[in-house]
């Protein structure tokens, strides 16, 4: 599989940012990924699911919605229908490019969104649900909390698996007026339904009511023991499974004759791979000594004394620069883009070791884990309420994501002089 980022304009104008998933060869089909209510296209089940249709030689674009992930906007002006705008978009998007979606597969209120969506797209084939909604103000029972305090200010700023949402009135309108059961019987395509009977987020009777009211074709599979997010790797593999054999059956029907057929679909040119790519070798200066090639910038890596020479930053220093500058510049941004008067960030990092029953919040019950301790300080005549905005953006940014969620450390082994032209497999990557 290779993968490339990308960005195209959503429903409110801003720009969203995007993963295109494609196999080695030209793509059979292209396939859209619409994620779970106030997730991210990064999540596992996305990523998982992705990989296993590219096997099967289908190209897949997952994206963020409007203010979330890396995308642009304010999530306290989007609704449900603008998230099927949002798809919209995207699948218009695939078609100005590479070719219109046949698949459109949905996790949770995803799965809502492209059950809605699915008019829109004339060359769609086959929709797939994963723990979806029957209708989509299920979601108001995660409000509840504040939805007195939503409907009589107008709104409320509201904890979501751990972090903080502005919803307003008009989210709570808008998903309470949309005709899903109609839509879901005139799907007009093939429809997976896929669930766990043990969701303790959407309960099954969710997929019952989905499945009885689309029309044939469809298919129900049971997510045996999954949780909602399909956290286990077990879980997600299965299901990315089982949806990509499926998909075959549907996706790669013959193509009306507008659309080019499947061997006639070009394989998407995705960024150069010189781009982006960090070279690092040893210097021969001491015994750890790096030479640090990001581009046209050079940098230097050592360890500290007496291990090393301290000829330059550790790896760890990198890691935490990275994070740091990534913190002050996703804030810089965001201060920017509201004219709030923030003069200058600075961000302070240290990285150490604990013992894991010292960390309350950890999943890790033995042994040490990793901490990042992060002091972002924020000079300029800012209110108390910008202030607490700005720090919740801090972990918006992009490193920071990346640090909580799965990453793939694929590790080849290169041969030739440029390893951006020609590697080799070596086994196994590594995961964290």
């Amino acid at each position: 599989m290779r993968s490339g980022r990308l960005e195209f304009p959503g429903s409110q104008g801003v720009l969203l940012a995007a993963r295109l998933d494609v196999p080695e060869s030209a793509p059979r089909a292209y396939a859209l990924f619409a994620h779970c209510f106030t997730c991210s296209k990064d999540v596992v089940a996305a990523a998982r699911i992705s990989r296993a249709l590219t096997d099967f030689g289908i190209a897949v674009l997952r994206f963020d919605f409007t203010g979330l992930g890396q995308s642009g906007g304010d999530f306290a002006n989007t609704n449900f229908s603008s998230n099927i705008e949002d798809l919209v978009h995207a699948s218009d998007f695939l078609r100005e490019r590479f070719a219109a979606p046949s698949l459109l597969i949905g996790h949770s209120l995803g799965g809502a969104a492209v059950l809605a969506a699915a008019h829109s797209v004339p060359e769609l084939r086959a929709v797939a649900t994963i723990g979806a909604p029957a209708a989509p103000d299920h979601v108001a029972h995660l409000l509840r909390g504040s939805r007195t305090e939503i409907e009589e200010c107008g709104e409320a700023e509201v904890q979501l698996a751990g972090r903080t949402f502005r919803i307003r009135r008009q989210f709570l309108d808008d998903i309470a007026a949309q005709p899903q059961t109609e839509r879901i019987r005139r799907l007009g395509a093939a429809l997976l339904v896929m669930h766990s009977p043990v969701d303790a987020t959407v309960d099954a009777e969710n997929a019952r009511r989905i499945y009885e009211a689309a029309r044939h074709p469809k298919s129900f599979v049971a997510l045996d023991g999954a949780d909602h997010l399909l956290t286990k790797p077990a879980d997600a593999v299965f299901a990315a499974t089982m949806l990509a054999t499926w998909a075959s059956r549907y996706a790669f029907a013959p193509l009306p004759e507008s659309v080019p057929a499947p061997d006639e679909v070009p394989v998407p040119k995705l960024a150069d791979p010189a781009e982006g790519f960090v070279v690092v070798s040893e210097s021969g200066t001491g015994a750890y000594a790096q030479h640090v090639q990001m581009g046209r910038h050079r940098l230097t890596a050592d360890e500290p004394e007496p291990v090393g020479t301290d000829t330059g930053p550790s790896p760890y220093d990198f890691l935490l620069a990275g994070l740091g500058a990534c913190t002050s510049m996703t804030v810089r941004m965001y201060a920017r883009r509201k004219n709030w008067p923030l003069e200058k960030v600075t961000v302070s990092l240290r990285h150490s070791r604990i013992h894991a029953r010292d960390c309350a919040g950890c999943e890790t019950g033995t042994g040490q884990v990793d901490r990042i301790e992060r002091v972002i300080r924020l000079d300029g005549d800012l209110n108390e309420s910008q202030r607490q905005r700005l720090r919740e953006i801090a972990d918006k940014c992009p490193v920071h994501r990346t640090l909580h969620s799965e990453v793939l450390i694929d590790t080849v082994a290169w041969t030739g002089a440029d390893p951006a032209a020609r590697r080799e497999p070596a086994g196994t990557g590594g995961r964290r």
